[in-house]
């Protein structure tokens, strides 16, 4: 069962997973595992919180600390091969481990009603104080967790509950309206609403009747009649307001005060947040940024990836136990120069090797600037002179998601829509050329429209013609003051500049390619359209490109941590692109199969699909464009049957959204629940 973008499950039940005995970071193996399931705990409201503890089996005599994962992803059966996965590990090595499902989500009582709500993270204050008070515990608690559990310690730690001394993010977001899947660059993605039907699944799901009892079917009634059409509420808040504004750190990197330890990789989506993060806490902090994508670092695609056991116990047993194994030793930052993209090899290994930086931002990287000139880059600012684009052709097509999770998903070779967009070719390199950060494109330009994107990709390419993406960035021109300012409209005709932050990347351009920047005013289906065919007037001449340019013969620091080879697939979707057609219409459809899983241990066996996927969109009529999305998850164990089914429709005209949402529950297969809504809500600045 694929539940949603931010868990990796499927695939990683299916993975040779280590067992408590591995090797470590110099311990002895496996010391005894005692687990315990389920665990309560309470909160204010007399809720209840369902967990899973690991410890070590001397926890009683010897007390040790624990780290926390706080995530909606049902620890009892959708995540327990995950839990079963890390909680073994640290227990065996005097850790604790501790995995709760948030308010309203598997087992927990209440309801969960939206992503990142302040009573989500004060629960989580009183569960950090609640297992620092426990008898088995040292009164030092940690706290990790990929996607929504990398949100929550990054959220929680900003609170600074006593007990909370150290964190370990991964794959997270410092700013949920710059940087998340509901918004790119200002304007509404994809992800959005395919995100929006699998949270509805997580908010609708039921909890067992193992665990509830005979309560169980009235508790999940609730739970649907609660689930709201909660990508209607997402679209609704289409500013940086204090809705998104709630849960985004980097509005006050201070208030983290306990130690860091980022973790992400450069063909994550949240990689630039890393970046940021790295430079604006002023706690004890370091960052490792891999190659791989949305993923723990053991299971890395792409790979290499790495041991991640034997650098997290050197963490936790650092930070949380006293104990000087050099952990904090060396480069505030280690990571991997790739010398391809991911759909070079396919989401296996890139070819490449592991870096570091002594702090970020670093004195080393150099800014080198080129210039837009006709069909050029250029090393000297050329002539002025102007160049005219009409976004009334499909572009993205090579590009179709946000955070590419399978072969099918990866940006392919960009040739194609190299071709519908401007492009600015560098001279083929005589030398390699290697960036780290952010490439910044400076831009003077008009629209004849008061909506407007620009979008542009940075592409390498090959001596054989091939297009290949290595960075990209878009901007709902609405926020040309900054994506953290109020937008306005832009005036038809009246020209004015704009600084374009492309996603931070680390690559090497081999000597002998040629690298590309291309602009376009949109890309499809990343996000929406904009609401009338823009013509975009470019002024060339000051307009420049800004490469993060790092010298190739730096002395790098030794790597102390050890590689593993396991990679890993979550499936195989599928991803038909028909189109354009002569008119230039085009049609997308994305599956990821239904499959069926038995849960070890307990039993249930878990089924469904999704995100699935059907798009259509003419380039010359913008309101043509429809998106539909749906999911389905199923719980069947015995006599017990239980299915959440959400679909999704978006529309849109110029002058607003058009938000189809369906909600099913079924029991036995008969159905028990039913929710359509049709909510519009006002198009004011995309």
């Amino acid at each position: 069962m694929n539940t949603d973008r931010r868990t990796v499950l499927a695939g990683l039940a299916a993975q040779p997973l280590l067992g408590a005995g591995a090797a470590v970071a110099g311990e002895a193996p496996a010391g005894g595992v005692r687990a315990l399931e389920p665990v309560w705990i309470e909160v204010s409201g007399g809720l209840r919180l369902s967990a899973r503890l690991w410890l070590p089996v001397d926890a009683a005599s010897r007390p040790a600390p624990v780290v926390l994962e706080y995530i909606p992803y049902r620890t009892r059966d959708s995540y327990r091969a995950v839990d079963d996965h890390w909680g073994p590990q640290l227990a065996a090595r005097g850790i604790a481990f501790a995995r709760v499902d948030i308010r309203g989500s598997g087992d927990s009582d209440g309801l969960l009603l939206d992503e990142y709500l302040a009573s989500e993270q004060q629960d989580a204050v009183e569960v950090i104080a609640w297992l620092a008070r426990q008898p088995w515990c040292n009164g030092k608690v940690g706290m990790r967790g990929i996607s929504w559990g990398g949100f929550a310690t990054l959220q929680v730690a900003a609170l600074r509950p006593p007990a909370l001394k150290a964190i370990m993010p991964m794959c997270a977001t410092d700013m949920r309206f710059a940087e998340d899947a509901h918004y790119n660059g200002g304007a509404p993605g994809l992800t959005n609403l395919k995100w929006a039907a699998g949270f509805e699944a997580v908010m609708a799901g039921p909890p067992d009747p193992a665990v509830a009892g005979s309560a169980w079917e009235a508790q999940w009634l609730k739970r649907l009649k609660s689930t709201p059409s909660i990508a209607a509420r997402w679209l609704s808040h289409d500013t940086n307001d204090e809705y998104w504004r709630h849960g985004s750190v980097g509005l006050d990197y201070a208030a983290i005060e306990c130690p860091v330890y980022l973790v992400d990789g450069w063909a994550d989506s949240y990689v630039s947040s890393a970046l940021r993060l790295l430079a604006g806490v002023q706690a004890p902090k370091k960052a490792i940024i891999g190659p791989w994508g949305h993923i723990y670092p053991d299971l890395a695609a792409p790979g290499p990836g790495l041991d991640w056991a034997f650098e997290e116990v050197r963490w936790w047993r650092h930070w949380l136990m006293g104990e000087d194994n050099g952990v904090m030793d060396g480069p505030m930052l280690r990571f991997y120069m790739p010398y391809a993209t991911p759909a070079q090899t396919q989401m296996a290994e890139i070819p490449g090797r592991w870096a570091s930086e002594p702090a970020w931002p670093s004195p080393a990287i150099q800014p080198q600037r080129l210039y837009l000139a006709p069909g050029a880059l250029a090393d000297q600012m050329p002539p002025l002179s102007q160049r005219t684009y009409v976004g009334d052709k499909p572009v993205g097509l090579a590009n179709p998601e946000w955070i590419p999770y399978a072969k099918a998903e990866l940006a392919r070779d960009q040739a194609q829509d190299d071709g519908r967009s401007l492009v600015f070719d560098l001279a083929p390199l005589v030398d390699d050329l290697e960036i780290v950060g952010v490439p910044i494109l400076k831009l003077r330009l008009s629209s004849n429209r008061p909506i407007a994107k620009v979008a542009a990709r940075l592409c390498e390419v090959t001596p054989d013609g091939k297009s290949w993406l290595v960075t990209y960035g878009l901007l709902d021109l609405c926020f040309r003051a900054g994506l953290a300012e109020p937008p306005t409209p832009l005036v038809p005709g009246q020209a004015f500049e704009v600084d374009l932050h492309l996603n931070a990347t680390a690559h090497r351009f081999k000597a002998g390619s040629t690298l590309r920047l291309a602009i376009s005013e949109s890309l499809w289906p990343l996000v929406w359209p904009s609401p009338d065919i823009v013509t975009l007037e470019l002024e060339l001449g000051a307009a420049s490109l800004t490469l993060p340019v790092r010298p190739a013969a730096m002395e790098e620091a030794p790597f102390p941590i050890p590689l593993t080879h396991l990679g890993f697939s979550r499936g195989n979707p599928t991803l038909a692109i028909d189109g354009p057609d002569a008119h230039g219409r085009v049609h997308v459809d994305g599956s990821w199969p239904a499959t069926a899983s038995k849960v070890d241990g307990v039993g249930t066996t878990l089924s469904g699909g999704g995100p699935d996927m059907t798009l259509d969109y003419d380039p010359a009529d913008p309101s043509s464009c429809v998106w539909r999305v749906s999911q389905a998850s199923r719980f069947k164990r015995g006599d017990w049957d239980a299915e959440v089914r959400v679909s999704i429709e978006m529309t849109a005209d110029p002058d607003a959204y058009t938000i189809k949402d369906s909600l099913i529950g079924l029991k036995d297969g008969k159905l028990v629940f039913e929710r359509r809504s049709s909510d519009v809500i006002p198009r004011r600045f995309s």
